[in-house]
């Protein structure tokens, strides 16, 4: 997914020059094409994510569109309070990128995990959320976000994540795709974990359950048309995110319906509230996490779901 953030920066920017990026020293080569175009506009601010984000708020203030790019948890929690003080509160129109989300980077441990990325920038107003499921989604909604002149958190994968739409997407900011249409059963799932999703989608199929499956990458704001008309559709809704089980996306679809005085039968997988260590890849971490398919269907069995 990085790639395709940088070819679709590289053109964007080739059309648009208000479009800048800061990056904190890393994928030096991976903007060197945005480097020939926007030679100017292709800052490196160093390892120095607090100055960056501080940087792209006066880079805003002047009229341009900013970037700011590097993993994810240093791109959110090392940088939170530049963040809170300097984009959300001036309400400047920063894209802030976390590349490597979730368990991307797993084997180097819980310094490189992002698990909570989601919790803080939802708390903080006037920040949008966006988390798409593949490089299709990354480069359908990245123009959106510009768009918004808002200030947006970005969440995108690492590399190698598998496409998981067999054709284009028509995705809209701030509306849930539904990728397969179904009943019963709702699966709503969040960023780069939907190909577990997918494979759960498969194995309801074979207990007799046309589940939904649904694409819900934007996570503020949340799709309450969505999530309304779900509540009577669905006997079960399941939300499916690589991010701690608290604070996340299933928190934020809970906290919703319970606002709105809805009872649903809502089953949130996510990353168990603990750190995640000792593991070798992304696959070996989902499963330390209880991730993966076999743990979620033995859950689902155990809640008299399937």
């Amino acid at each position: 997914m990085r790639n395709a953030f940088a070819a679709k920066l590289t053109e964007l920017a080739s059309n648009d020059d208000s479009i800048v990026l800061f990056y904190a020293d890393i994928g030096n080569r991976l903007f060197n094409n945005l480097k020939e175009v926007a030679p100017t506009r292709t800052i490196n601010a160093g390892i120095a994510e607090a100055n960056m984000a501080s940087m792209a708020s006066g880079a805003a203030m002047m009229g341009h569109k900013p970037f700011i790019y590097t993993i994810t948890p240093f791109t959110t929690a090392r940088n939170f309070e530049q963040i809170k003080i300097d984009i959300a509160y001036q309400n400047q129109p920063v894209i802030i990128v976390g590349t490597g989300s979730g368990l991307s980077y797993a084997n180097l441990g819980p310094t490189h995990h992002s698990f909570e990325d989601i919790a803080l920038m939802r708390a903080l107003p006037n920040m949008n959320i966006v988390c798409p499921a593949d490089a299709d989604e990354l480069a359908i909604l990245m123009p959106q976000l510009i768009a918004l002149n808002a200030p947006c958190y970005f969440r995108i994968g690492k590399k190698n994540e598998p496409k998981v739409h067999s054709t284009l997407p028509a995705l809209k900011f701030g509306q849930a795709y539904v990728m397969n249409p179904g009943k019963s059963v709702a699966i709503l799932a969040n960023g780069t974990i939907m190909p577990v999703a997918q494979q759960l989608h498969q194995e309801l199929l074979q207990h007799g359950i046309e589940a939904e499956l649904v694409s819900f990458h934007t996570v503020k704001p949340l799709d309450s048309t969505y999530l309304s008309n779900a509540a009577s559709r669905f006997e079960h809704l399941i939300t499916l995110e690589e991010h701690n089980v608290n604070g996340g996306f299933g928190s934020a679809v809970l906290e919703y319906y319970n606002e709105q005085c809805m009872a649903v039968n809502l089953h949130r997988f996510g990353i168990p509230d603990r750190f995640i260590d000792q593991v070798s890849s992304q696959h070996t971490a989902r499963i330390k996490a209880g991730l993966d398919i076999d743990t979620i269907v033995n859950t689902l069995k155990s809640r008299q779901v399937l």
